[in-house]
């Protein structure tokens, strides 16, 4: 594999996602791709840019749709200002299959648009952080997912798409320590789901990143609370 396109969110799954293409795979020319879609942690995209910087990716191109938030509107608190984005305590347990974080069709559509780009350069093959979340889960960063929309890519009559997903099966805490090896500064990645000068601490998102550091017996460098 020579060129690879990866979505870059400038969170820590991403950020590990991405180094460990350009290291451990040996791809040289990596193409990153990253959204602002609304979401209320839209100061992601800043460590994005970082991130894409300390790999020497061959291009880092950042996709405005905006729009996307009134598309979702109602559906989701990472995007709609009326809705709370909760602390992860208060979401029930039945409710942590599916909880009010999920953005509604989100990483289909990242991830039809990151085809196009793809496609449009000759690439062939694109990579998410699709991971195994320990607290709560989202559809479409699941192995049913990931093989049936690979099913529907290899239906292009020209050069098909192939989406890779190598975290799906890990939790946050491996990750970390695949990160911490070669070398991601996570002091350059953003986590909080509310998107504030610091962490909040008790979003979903902050919970589970604290709780993969705590496991991976490593101390956080501050990442989500540095400034951009």
């Amino acid at each position: 594999m020579e060129r690879a396109v990866v979505l870059l969110s400038g969170g820590v799954d991403s950020s590990t996602l991405l180094h460990h293409i350009r290291q451990t795979l040996g791809v040289q020319n990596v193409y990153a791709v990253s959204f602002t879609y609304g979401q209320k942690h839209v100061r992601e995209i800043d460590m994005a840019r970082r991130q894409a910087e300390a790999a020497g990716v061959a291009d880092h191109h950042v996709i405005d749709i905006a729009s996307f938030a009134g598309v979702a509107e109602g559906g989701s608190a990472l995007t709609d200002a009326s809705i709370h984005i909760p602390d992860l305590v208060d979401i029930a347990e039945e409710d942590r299959e599916q909880p009010p974080t999920y953005v509604p069709n989100r990483n289909m559509t990242f991830l039809a648009l990151a085809a196009a780009y793809a496609e449009a350069r000759g690439i062939t093959d694109i990579f998410y952080g699709a991971q195994a979340q320990d607290e709560y889960g989202y559809w479409d960063c699941t192995t049913d997912f990931l093989e049936k929309i690979n099913h529907v890519f290899a239906l292009n009559r020209g050069e098909a798409i192939t989406i890779h997903a190598p975290f799906v099966d890990l939790r946050k805490a491996a990750i970390v320590k695949m990160g911490l090896a070669l070398g991601v500064d996570y002091a350059m990645t953003w986590t909080c789901y509310r998107g504030g000068d610091t962490p909040c601490g008790g979003c979903p998102s902050c919970v589970e990143r604290a709780g993969a550091f705590r496991e991976a017996g490593a101390e956080d460098s501050g990442g989500s609370a540095a400034a951009p």
